[in-house]
């Protein structure tokens, strides 16, 4: 789908690898000035991709690959049942990162807010993503995981929202290197099935908040 300022690619479950070989070709075309912001939303095999503020003793303990990126932040995993947005965006001068990855925060609030999950986000250094607060079920826990990167003020990498994704992946390593906090689902937070079919069309409603 194309709208007069961004264009949607949907490649569904597709290699990380693949995705990121893609999101790069996009990225030349957008700084160059040759295509439109363009956004993909897609689903990927399960992995483990390693941000480049990763730590040893984040990784996976028994020894699984990582994908080495060039984005901010840690270590995430990705896989199945897991909606993954890579925007790809010219930024307005001058360049806010912070203020782009607050955009994106806000739009991943209010695509929860619409399934009736109450996310936030949490005003602590090394924490940005999407975060559910501790309750009588457990400590805060993350809910959507956000790491970018821009280059030639375009805006690579992105979002990656939990819809009924097996969050025992998260038990074989350190998310976003952070030990004093959980990751959730929307699926578990309201204790029935939310696929990423159903998530997908809500997010799109919501892609203009990162163009404000």
């Amino acid at each position: 789908m194309t709208s007069p300022t961004l264009t949607i690619l949907r490649p569904g479950l597709i290699d990380y690898r693949e995705a990121w070989d893609e999101q790069r070709r996009i990225h030349d075309a957008v700084a160059d000035g040759i295509r439109q912001d363009t956004i993909l939303l897609l689903e990927h095999p399960s992995v483990f991709t390693a941000g480049k503020r990763t730590e040893p003793a984040d990784r996976p303990m028994d020894g699984t690959p990582v994908v080495e990126v060039d984005r901010g932040g840690k270590i995430t995993w990705h896989g199945p049942g897991q909606l993954v947005g890579y925007p790809i965006l010219k930024l307005p001068d001058p360049i806010d990162v912070v203020a782009y990855v607050r955009r994106t925060e806000q739009m991943l609030i209010d695509v929860c807010a619409e399934f009736g999950v109450a996310a936030e986000r949490v005003e602590i250094k090394g924490r940005s993503g999407v975060w559910v607060r501790a309750d009588e079920r457990g400590p805060d826990r993350k809910v959507a995981a956000i790491g970018i990167r821009v280059a030639r003020g375009v805006t690579q990498h992105g979002f990656a929202l939990n819809c009924d994704c097996d969050l025992s992946n998260y038990d074989r390593f350190v998310p976003c290197g952070i030990r004093d906090a959980g990751v959730t689902s929307l699926s578990w937070e309201l204790g029935r099935q939310v696929t990423v079919a159903e998530v997908q069309p809500v997010v799109e409603r919501h892609l203009a908040t990162l163009l404000s």
